[in-house]
């Protein structure tokens, strides 16, 4: 099911609405769909390097609004929507856990997460979950999803099809020493 479901996205990828295609399922993987937007989003990139920025644009906005979807199950239908959800992909104890962490670390989770291959649907539905307050979602989810799909757009607008592989396996690491120099710079302003 998943290998036909990759395919799909990549023919959507090359198709004329593609970025509308790309609003749907970056609203949709924010908060229920199984394969990750970037399976969507680096096809087009190498395809329309000129738009790069505007596709990230896009992409981030529609994976926050998607975010917001996944808050709403998680702090609303948690019992009759999120739960299943999280049945689902066998993730009980992933949110479970999310949430707790909801609890001691705020929207750290939401910074740190977004940026790792854990699903963002887990930390959106979690947030929810636990109640955590909606604006510095909204806010965090900005900052984490936008530094990953620019910097996606970046690399490819910049280098085109000789980095995609690179980015495709090392992405997570790139995205990891951006959070850590940006936790650092925010701890040395604290110091300060």
């Amino acid at each position: 099911m998943l290998t036909s479901l990759y395919n799909r996205l990549m023919a959507l990828a090359a198709s004329p609405r593609a970025p509308f295609w790309l609003i749907i399922v970056a609203a949709a993987e924010a908060s229920i769909f199984p394969i990750p937007v970037d399976v969507m989003l680096i096809p087009m990139l190498l395809a329309h390097r000129e738009h790069a920025l505007r596709l990230a644009g896009l992409c981030t906005a529609a994976s926050v609004a998607g975010g917001i979807i996944g808050w709403g199950l998680g702090a609303f239908l948690m019992e009759h929507i999120g739960a299943p959800i999280a049945h689902f992909y066998h993730a009980e104890s992933k949110i479970a856990s999310l949430e707790s962490l909801f609890q001691h670390y705020g929207i750290w989770i939401i910074l740190a997460k977004g940026l790792t291959p854990l699903p963002y649907k887990f930390v959106t539905i979690a947030a929810g979950a636990a109640h955590f307050s909606l604006i510095p979602f909204i806010a965090a989810s900005i900052i984490t999803r936008g530094a990953r799909f620019y910097l996606e757009a970046i690399l490819l607008k910049l280098y085109g099809e000789p980095i995609r592989h690179f980015i495709e396996k090392r992405l997570t690491i790139l995205l990891l020493a951006a959070l850590i120099l940006i936790l650092g710079g925010a701890a040395l302003i604290t110091l300060l």
